[in-house]
Parts: structure tokens; sequence; C-alpha cells
């Protein structure tokens, strides 16, 4: 007899939310992870007071009501609004694209200029594509072009997009912005979601909840007795890549990672914001997260007399590195539906999340998409 109904292979949101719904059916759960920490890419860091997220920003969003319920069933959320900024060569800009940013980009005021202004700037992109004898974007390049025009493009896509996903949008598949988002209203929230927020005290609280009761070992590779993990319990939730349960059988799939500088300061707030994006391309960082602002406002803000912030530097992965972002171009994409045919026809494994699926998620449609699903 098994000792237990299922093993979760790692510990992010998707099979620790797995392992919460099948402890509800009254079903036996071990979730390991090879991490020496539980709650994967969410995990947070308590540095001086801060909860630092280790593995880059995670902003709760959704308008599903019952996920929202769901999660704050778990841990009460704040009122965390995301409202980046992007600095380009010093000057800074909103996101997303808004009133305000067209006001800082051109000067315009109204509704009606910033509309005149997107107009010509879109024409051009049509005529140029015109002369070229294009119909349709070839690449991500024309796609942005065509979508938001020349200014806002080179200062505030171009640079960022390059690093982050370290090849030049013109080799880049116009598929990956098919539509950006432009409000003609003076709004910086960035997500159109009805909830968001942060945990508070933190994503900890959120892993802890999800996983009261249930037996959980860390610095565990399931790799590295496969066989032993593969008999310890009736069925498998698999989380991790695809492509290494299967041993790579028809090759590797890609990945881009995020490797994380991470600096304490000694002043209660460095750039005022949590999330700043340095759009040039002659910034090595895409981007710098200082973590207070995540959860405390106003005066909490200063009565913290250290604040720690993370640059983020996007990167090719690499074994040994942690597997972030699907490359889900054509080759990718035929690579990992071979895969998927062979996971089709697994009786006793399941696989989801990010890695699993090769798909990139945010948090909210993982924890819908496990409440949803049938626990045996």
């Amino acid at each position: 007899m098994k000792n237990y109904d299922y093993l979760i292979v790692g510990s992010g949101l998707f099979g620790t939310t797995f392992a919460y719904r099948a402890r509800q059916e009254g079903k036996r759960c071990l979730v390991i992870d090879k991490r020496p920490h539980l709650g994967g890419n969410i995990y947070c860091e308590d540095v001086e007071g801060i909860h630092v997220h280790k593995y880059g920003a995670h902003i709760f969003h959704t308008s599903n009501k019952e996920v929202w319920d769901f999660v704050n069933s778990i841990v009460e959320f704040n009122r965390y609004t995301n409202s980046p900024v992007a600095n380009y060569q010093g000057r800074l800009y909103n996101l997303p694209f808004n009133m305000n940013t067209f006001y800082q980009m051109w000067g315009v005021t109204t509704p009606e200029e910033a509309q005149k202004k997107l107009d010509e700037q879109r024409q051009e992109a049509v005529e140029s594509m015109l002369k070229a004898g294009v119909k349709e974007p070839r690449n991500l390049e024309e796609q942005a072009l065509l979508l938001i025009g020349r200014d806002i493009y080179e200062r505030l896509i171009k640079g960022y997009t390059e690093k982050q996903w370290g090849r030049k949008c013109t080799e880049l598949p116009a598929f990956i912005i098919k539509r950006l988002p432009v409000r003609l209203v003076f709004d910086n929230n960035y997500f159109n979601d009805r909830y968001q927020g942060i945990p508070i005290g933190g994503y900890n609280r959120l892993t802890e909840g999800l996983l009261e009761g249930i037996d959980t070992l860390t610095g565990t590779d399931f790799f590295a007795d496969r066989e032993h993990w593969e008999n310890v319990a009736e069925r498998i939730v698999f989380t991790g890549k695809i492509d290494e349960f299967y041993d790579y059988r028809f090759g590797k799939l890609e990945y881009r990672t995020v490797r994380f500088e991470q600096e304490t300061i000694n002043k209660p707030n460095y750039q005022g914001n949590a999330v700043v994006n340095y759009t040039e391309a002659e910034v090595p960082y895409t981007r710098i997260i200082e973590h207070k602002h995540f959860e405390m406002f106003g005066q909490q803000v200063y009565d913290c007399p250290q604040t720690v912030i993370s640059r983020e530097y996007s990167t090719e992965w690499k074994p040994g590195m942690e597997p972030y972002y699907p490359v889900n171009n054509d080759r990718n994409n035929r690579l990992y539906e071979q895969y998927a045919e062979l996971a089709k026809q697994e009786q006793r494994v399941i696989f989801g999340g990010r890695l699993a699926e090769y798909k990139y998620y945010d948090m909210a449609p993982i924890v819908e998409k496990v409440l949803n699903m049938r626990i045996l």
C-alpha cells in the first residue's frame, strides 16, 4: 500500500493549491521541493522586516470573485495597486500607456490631442509597411509600430523587450504583443482586473495556509531518486519542466531566466515606487523592485529606516539556473506538443503550472484552474 494519495512535485502555487484542495477532499498528500524553502517563485525572504520577493515582483490580480475570496480565506490581502513607472534616459513615464504617458511623451493634455498623435504615428507605420509590400506585421517591431507608433516604441518598448528576450525585436514573433493597452484617461492602474493586492505579511503566509496539515519536504529532488518517489503515492502532480520529466526525449525546450542583484540601502525610500522599468538598451537590468512599497504605505515607509531593492537581469536559461519564462516560438511550441502527447497518455500523473504546461501563467489563473479541477 502506498503511503500517500498524491505526491506533489513542486511547492509553487499550482502544487500548494492542489494540495489544499486534495486535503479538503480527505486525500493524503506529500509535497516535495528541490529548493530549500516552500512556495516556489512566490517565496518571500524577511530582510529588516521587509518581505522581499526573492524571485521577482508578484502582484495578485483577478476579476474572478471566487478566486479572490478563496485566497483571502487563506490570508487577507492588502490594497496594493500596481502602477509601474518607466525610466528612459532619466525621464519618467507612467505605465500602462495612458493620458499621463501621452502628456509626458508629447505634451498633449486632452484625449482628442492624444488620439490625433497616436493616429499620426500609426499611419506612418502603415505607410512604411505598404512601401515594403508587407500586409501583415512580420515581427514584434512591426506589430508594435502599428499598435502604438514609433515614439513610444523606441522609448518604452524596444530596449526593454530586447533585454527581456535577448533578441532583436525584428527577430521576435509579432504575437508576443498582439495588443497593447492604450487608455485615454489619467489612470496609472496597470491591471484592468477588479481585485488586486498582496497578502498582508507576505506570500509565505499564503503558502503556509495552503499547506497547513500537509507533509512537506524541502531540499528534495524528485529526479535524484525517481524510482523511490514514483512509488510513494497513488498519483503524482508534477509542476516541473515537462521535457525533464521525459528525460528530454525529443530535445530541450528553451526558457528565459532572471538574475537578481539584491541590495539593502540605509535610507527609507529609494525610488518611491515598487516597480521602475529601465527601458533603454544601455542599462543592463530591466527593472528595479523596491519591495517595501508592496506592503508599506504612507508613514509606514519612513518608520522603516532601511529599504531593499532588487535589480533584475534577464538572460537565456542554462542548466543549473531557474527556468522562468517559456520561449513560445514555433520551434518550442512544436516540441512541447510532442511532450504534451505523452502527458495525455499518463494514467497517474497530472501536469500543471508554467513549466509543466510550457505556458506563461499569472497567479490567479493558476488558482482558478486548480479550483475547477476534479480531485480523484
